[in-house]
């Protein structure tokens, strides 16, 4: 040993056995993989517990359609049974309905705000379909010459208002130009849709209260004008109007809306 000091020999430092690098590479593989199902869960936990109220609220407004509807299987004979819908909630206004997009389908409520069936449904659960619900300032006899009723737009459910933007097509709009308000005094109303198209959500796009026949026109054009096309449909003076209206998704400045003008009441 001595000798091979003094001829200036080295050796060679020992190597690590490749067992120990094999061993950290499993533990750090193990470690990510672990880490990576724990995102991965977490991710689906968030997921789930975000579709349940979309799940649990659809279910009670298709339960609402099964106790208080009838129809024939064509759709034809369609028949609200408002005893039924009043039991549930004393709020109850109408009921809305379309052809199509057929979804469109539920009890309308009204309540002394604006706020309230934001977040709740139609049988006064907390959930954030919330319901079909008409502005506080209009008459819940739908005798105003601009009824407003809201509901929401969901993103990842076609429950609600969600399929509004279905009239964003003017061809859409032209095979299934109407709407139908049903009312507890037996009456249908039938709505023709004169415009569609975004709107400033505080923009006089809500006002309800005119001051004179002439200002009332003048709203009216204003509707045809921001429609994205137009419809031949009449409007005047003594035109009764809704407007249905609902969020676009892109945050709070702007609003969707169908008006649709009263065209007969059976």
């Amino acid at each position: 040993m001595k000798e091979e000091k003094r001829a200036g020999v080295r050796r060679r430092p020992r190597r690590k056995p490749r067992k120990q690098k094999s061993v950290l590479f499993d533990i750090i593989s193990a470690t990510v993989l672990i880490a990576a199902v724990c995102v991965f869960v977490f991710s689906l936990y968030q997921l789930v517990m975000m579709l349940i109220p979309y799940y649990t609220g659809g279910k009670e407004y298709d339960e609402i359609q099964d106790l208080a509807v009838e129809a024939d299987a064509d759709g034809a004979g369609f028949r609200v049974d408002f005893d039924e819908l009043l039991a549930i909630n004393p709020d109850t206004i109408a009921w809305i309905r379309f052809d199509e997009p057929s979804i469109i389908n539920y009890p309308v409520v009204k309540s002394a705000d604006n706020e309230e069936y934001l977040t709740k449904t139609f049988s006064e659960n907390d959930n954030k379909l919330g319901a079909i619900f008409m502005d506080m300032r209009n008459n819940s006899d739908f005798s105003d010459k601009n009824t407003i009723i809201y509901g929401h737009h969901l993103n990842v459910s076609p429950d609600m208002f969600s399929r509004l933007n279905l009239y964003q097509d003017e061809e859409f709009c032209r095979e299934h130009p109407d709407f139908y308000i049903y009312t507890p005094d037996g009456k249908i109303r039938t709505y023709t849709v004169f415009a569609a198209g975004e709107v400033s959500a505080v923009s006089e796009n809500y006002e309800v209260d005119f001051a004179s026949d002439e200002e009332y026109e003048q709203f009216l054009g204003k509707c045809s004008a921001d429609s994205a096309y137009p419809v031949d449909v009449e409007l005047n003076a003594g035109s009764q109007i809704i407007t249905l209206s609902t969020c676009t998704g892109d945050g709070h400045a702007n609003r969707f809306v169908v008006r649709g003008v009263l065209t007969s009441v059976d």
